[in-house]
């Protein structure tokens, strides 16, 4: 299990104040990270993970944990169509779900997704291509269901250590344009 004082991925830092209201989940959470970010901003946090004890350090104010194996033979998505104000996945990819995983996105709603790509065998686990993204995938999926994408990266990271990983940000179509832009640095 992670460390429950794990910083929050910069990707997910960068584009959480972004995150219109509503409820967030937070898929794969591991020990909840994100969970407690997205919490600490006043949103309503779902963390999933199949992990009991990681589940038990991501238990806070506002964080509602539950205990899914969603790659379980014969698992089906658990929640409804248009819920989410954002979906959070890291390091995490499980392709079956990604539709019904959109689908659950408010009309408003923001993907922030970021996990390894092709090419990370490089530098260690995963290497098995089932859980590494194909060049281009996330656009792809964005594009297949409509996302407008507000920042898009594939390439090499070096923390929290080197890794190929590729990124998106990307909203459905009721998400205000004036408000996908981050204030320059």
């Amino acid at each position: 299990m992670a460390d429950v004082f794990t910083p929050p991925s910069a990707w997910v830092e960068r584009f959480s104040t972004l995150v219109p209201g509503g409820e967030v989940l937070d898929l794969a959470c591991g020990s909840g990270r994100h969970s407690r970010l997205m919490a600490a901003l006043g949103h309503a946090v779902v963390a999933v993970d199949r992990d009991a004890e990681a589940l038990a350090a991501t238990a806070d104010d506002g964080i509602v944990t539950s205990q899914i194996d969603l790659e379980e033979e014969g698992a089906c998505w658990p929640f409804g169509l248009e819920r989410f104000a954002a979906i959070i996945v890291t390091n995490y990819l499980h392709r079956p779900l990604l539709a019904d995983m959109l689908g659950s996105l408010a009309p408003n709603g923001m993907l922030i997704y970021e996990t390894f790509a092709d090419g990370n065998a490089a530098f260690g686990k995963p290497s098995n291509p089932a859980f590494l993204l194909q060049p281009g995938e996330l656009l792809e999926l964005a594009r297949m269901h409509g996302l407008r994408v507000i920042a898009f990266e594939d390439g090499v990271v070096n923390t929290p250590k080197p890794a190929m990983v590729q990124r998106i940000c990307a909203v459905k179509a009721e998400f205000p344009r004036e408000a996908a832009l981050l204030p320059s640095f």
